[in-house]
């Protein structure tokens, strides 16, 4: 038990450092590259390049850590995200070196290109929060494993709480500095999973998924397993849930500009998303967990996600705001732990990294779209449209679940006790 809690202990510090250095230039990368005459088309397609970058990565590294054990594909993930922030610090220098053997005169366009570069490297390395879920799902057993996956949840917000202040405090001695920071966190990260993390997947479970014989990853593995019975309907639900979550947390910045808060205020708020998320993902998802079944948690969170989102569309002011931030963090929290909970016991071992990778991969898939058809329906109706359109998503995910996970699962048990 000692030896298990240690490790938890462990991938908590390293998810949450890891999402510090993430945190640190995330809210700054817009204002970085505008320096260098960035559009807001290329900034869009800038924050969206790690997203589609990722959505091929997760999967790959999932599948590959099932195959080769966590610890040496978190090495490779982590490697991967010091070299991106590197590049990030570093790009106004390799833009202006490139341009002055080729092409002098476009040195920003070289500079850009860098920044894309590191993102998409970053992007496609981005595995650790995969791989460290599914380490958790190693090394803890099905009753306590929404726990465990709670402790990821938590290290998640309590990252994106430190790190946008700490990045913008950095940001005033130059936009590069922050980038240094992510990249000497990053750095330290690596020397803590090198020193400090056992292997968690046995070599009888890594030679079962050697046997397998799968690809990495493909679209036909994608369809396959969104095709299977037990896992598939939750990876549906997994991607609705997901594309009107991150409508909410993409345009959020610009529903707070349109109801006339500052920028101020608004990293407030979103420190306060990131508070309400560490207190129900490190703390209460135990409770529930243990009193209810995650079939009903599900289709609860669903609900009340649904009813959040459509008071959130014709909130206006912003007590109104904290308030209803409240049910929707709550929400968010439930889904996000227990999702990916009830993914992992709805295969085997050996393939749970891949399965992981696959749900992260649609996930990143909902932070490529969601943006622009936010934006979208932003502009064109009205700050009521997304979060209208964001409820209609999940009371549809409500249904499907119903029919699909919670009718089937008790159908099984009346078989079972009969």
């Amino acid at each position: 038990m000692l030896a298990k809690n240690s490790r938890l202990l462990t991938i908590f510090i390293i998810v949450f450092v890891d999402l510090l250095g993430f945190s640190l230039i995330l809210p700054l990368l817009p204002y970085y590259a505008e320096v260098y005459g960035a559009t807001p088309l290329v900034v869009g397609l800038l924050v969206a390049s790690y997203a589609a970058a990722q959505l091929i990565g997760a999967p790959v590294l999932g599948r590959l850590s099932d195959r080769y054990g966590r610890r040496p594909v978190l090495l490779l993930s982590v490697g991967g995200t010091w070299v991106g922030f590197l590049l990030l610090a570093f790009a106004a220098p390799l833009g202006n070196f490139l341009a002055s053997l080729i092409a002098p005169q476009f040195a920003n366009a070289w500079i850009i290109g860098a920044l894309f570069l590191s993102r998409v490297l970053d992007g496609l390395t981005g595995g650790n929060i995969t791989v460290a879920q599914a380490y958790i799902a190693d090394v803890t057993d099905e009753k306590n494993r929404a726990r465990g996956l709670g402790l990821v949840g938590a290290a998640f917000g309590l990252g994106f709480i430190v790190g946008p202040a700490f990045g913008g405090f950095l940001s005033r001695w130059g936009y590069y500095v922050p980038a240094l920071a992510a990249a000497l966190i990053s750095f330290l990260n690596l020397i803590a999973i090198f020193f400090f993390l056992p292997e968690s997947l046995t070599q009888e479970v890594r030679q079962a998924s050697l046997l397998r014989k799968r690809p990495p990853f493909t679209l036909k593995a994608l369809v396959q397993a969104l095709n299977r019975p037990l896992v598939g309907p939750l990876l549906h639900v997994r991607f609705f849930y997901g594309m009107a979550f991150a409508m909410f947390q993409t345009i959020f910045s610009l529903y707070c500009q349109a109801i006339g808060l500052s920028s101020q205020t608004t990293g407030y708020l979103l420190a306060y998303v990131g508070l309400l998320s560490v207190i129900v993902q490190g703390g209460l998802i135990g409770i529930l967990t243990r009193r209810f079944r995650e079939n009903w948690l599900i289709i609860s969170g669903l609900w009340l996600m649904a009813a959040s989102l459509f008071t959130w569309a014709f909130t206006s002011k912003l007590w109104q705001l904290i308030v209803v931030m409240i049910p929707i963090a709550l929400s968010g929290g439930v889904l996000n732990t227990v999702l990916q909970s009830a993914i992992s016991k709805s295969v085997s071992q050996e393939e749970v990294g891949g399965i992981l990778g696959i749900a992260s991969s649609l996930e990143s898939a909902t932070r490529v779209i969601a943006p622009s058809v936010g934006s979208f329906l932003l502009q064109a109706l009205g700050i009521w449209a997304p979060g209208v359109f964001s409820a209609l998503l999940m009371a549809w995910a409500v249904t499907f679940a119903y029919r699909r996970i919670v009718l089937p699962a008790k159908r099984q048990r009346v078989l079972s006790e009969t």
